[in-house]
């Protein structure tokens, strides 16, 4: 089967083995075809051998998180990422991974109406205790979200889909903190509803291209700023590039920000405040620190508001969010959740910030007291009011 993975990609892996300590579905099962080693040797083998893709195959590769812990650690740059996303639009066309069922709630992402309808119910059978708790889903999911504001049109602050539903208040906070530096703020809205990333995780390469076409069509009549709050769609926005392989794709990539990552270099224009009485421990998103590599911004732009910032002692390792991947993969999740949790517990903090949704929510769920950084940099600034 070819899986479209170019052969020097698939190549530069020597099978060294530095990957093995930093891939979480490994760290949990001690299982070789389940680390990124294993399965890029089941990819040479399927691509250049011909090899039956089996069952035990498909579920190597649908098991992996996507976190892409590996690459940093790979001394021969693989860009596994790049390898594993090939595979699973392959195994995706073939319908062997992402059931009807979960391309019909994909096709909702991107229809914001629909989603705010479907997000309503949902919460009203949360409470009613009427969702599995394998899910994870929050019992105090909004019934109703408040209304977004335009304050001027220096930055966008891309909303997205789920995170725009269930964390509205991520995003206000967001707002503040930038206004707060004297930024005008356009929030995108349903202007751009859908990034494309959880349909690229999915291995549903149409519909994340046109994902990615819409969103850049929707904010390129000027060339702004767009600043993004949830590390897994900055991450895929950032990769826009390579995704359409076009330069008007490079260009709208070269404008997206981490909006810890462009704050950082105007810290000088967040006001002075008294720092909140409290010590932070970092949960870093894997897109943030494996992909987009911008996650010491988010320390830069917290420790100005905050007592003390504590580091966990698991170098970077994934917390089992994985986008969709926890309600796929629930056992497997709450394994590698169960690492995090215990690092979490190691250093004792007051809370825990994490800058993406999916990860929140999934700590959240295991008992974690979790907020995003910009929710602590707005406590502590609307403090002076």
């Amino acid at each position: 089967m070819d899986l479209r993975i170019d052969a020097d990609d698939l190549n530069a892996c020597v099978q060294c083995g530095l990957c093995l300590p930093h891939c979480p579905t490994y760290r949990v099962t001690g299982d070789e075809a389940l680390s990124p080693r294993g399965r890029i040797h089941l990819m040479r083998e399927v691509q250049d051998n011909a090899a039956p893709v089996t069952p035990e195959v498909v579920d190597a590769f649908d098991t992996c998180v996507q976190c892409r812990g590996c690459e940093p650690a790979c001394p021969s740059g693989v860009p596994y990422g790049r390898l594993i996303e090939s595979t699973r639009a392959v195994l995706a066309d073939k319908g062997a991974v992402s059931t009807r069922r979960q391309r019909l709630a994909f096709w909702a992402l991107s229809r914001p109406r629909i989603l705010r309808l479907a997000s309503s119910l949902l919460a009203i059978a949360a409470r009613l205790r009427l969702v599995p708790k394998r899910l994870g889903v929050p019992t105090d999911l909004p019934l109703t979200r408040g209304q977004r504001h335009t304050s001027g049109d220096d930055v966008y602050l891309f909303t997205g889909c789920v995170m725009d539903v269930w964390q509205r208040y991520v995003h206000d906070a967001g707002q503040r903190v930038l206004e707060a530096a004297g930024v005008g703020v356009t929030p995108t809205g349903d202007l751009a509803p859908c990034c494309g990333a959880l349909h690229t995780h999915a291995g549903l390469g149409g519909p994340a291209r046109e994902r990615a076409e819409a969103t850049i069509t929707a904010l390129s009549t000027d060339d702004r700023p767009i600043l993004v709050d949830s590390a897994g769609c900055g991450a895929a926005m950032k990769e826009y590039g390579h995704l359409l392989d076009t330069p008007e794709a490079e260009a709208f990539s070269a404008r997206v920000y981490d909006i810890h990552e462009w704050l950082a270099t105007r810290l000088d224009d967040l006001p002075a405040t008294a720092k909140l009485d409290l010590c932070v421990a970092v949960q870093d998103p894997c897109h943030q620190r494996h992909v987009q590599r911008v996650h010491n911004a988010t320390r830069a732009v917290l420790a100005p508001y905050v007592h003390k910032i504590i580091e966990l002692d698991d170098d970077g390792l994934c917390c089992g969010a994985g986008g969709a991947f926890s309600v796929l993969h629930p056992k497997l999740a709450t394994d590698i959740r169960g690492r995090k949790i215990d690092a979490i517990e190691r250093v004792s903090p007051d809370i825990v910030a994490s800058a993406n949704p999916g990860c929140s929510l999934h700590l959240a769920a295991g008992g974690v007291e979790v907020v995003h950084p910009m929710q602590l940099i707005d406590q502590a600034l609307r403090q002076r009011t």
